[in-house]
């Protein structure tokens, strides 16, 4: 499950204990959560979003950044933050399949690197079509989320959704 923490929510002085009182009332363990944040965020108080971030890393929780790419930090805090993933931001896989100068496929394709260098599983935003996801297997970008695999739904569509999901289908599309 992936929640985004906004920066309110990051400045909180008691947000880790009620994450873990969270986890324990619903008996869910913590590897199986994903807190996502922005760049921005992050950027805000970059001493407190870390130490907060270590925090909920040293818990086994995963961390992704969001909307990687339309932030403005610099690469060089990148490797400081305990993260699991990238996000790529939507804005860049929307026109993969349109974009006549290929400005947006060179943006991806650098962004996919760059997290496998690191070490980090990357994850596009924004999957509309069934060319940006070809393009997207193509970079050897893992994960996806967007309209071609679901719209938003609420908890019992959810639910509903991953009893009658078709791993097999979705591997073929």
């Amino acid at each position: 499950m992936s929640v985004n923490l906004s920066s309110h929510q990051i400045s909180q002085p008691n947000l880790v204990e009620e994450i873990d009182e969270i986890l324990q009332a619903t008996d869910c363990k913590p590897n199986c959560l994903k807190l996502e944040i922005t760049e921005t965020v992050i950027m805000e108080n970059v001493i407190l979003a870390t130490t907060v971030l270590n925090q909920l890393k040293n818990r086994n929780i995963k961390l992704s950044i969001d909307d990687f790419g339309t932030g403005y930090s610099s690469l060089s805090y990148l490797h400081q933050f305990p993260i699991n993933s990238l996000k790529i931001d939507r804005s860049f896989v929307s026109p993969l399949d349109s974009d006549v100068t290929g400005q947006s496929l060179k943006i991806v394709s650098a962004i996919t690197a760059l997290a496998h260098n690191l070490g980090l599983d990357i994850v596009a935003e924004g999957i509309e079509t069934q060319e940006q996801m070809q393009q997207l297997k193509q970079l050897k970008c893992e994960k996806g989320q967007g309209y071609l695999f679901s719209k938003p739904v609420d908890s019992y569509q959810a639910t509903k959704l991953l009893h009658n999901f078709n791993y097999h289908q979705i591997l073929h599309l």
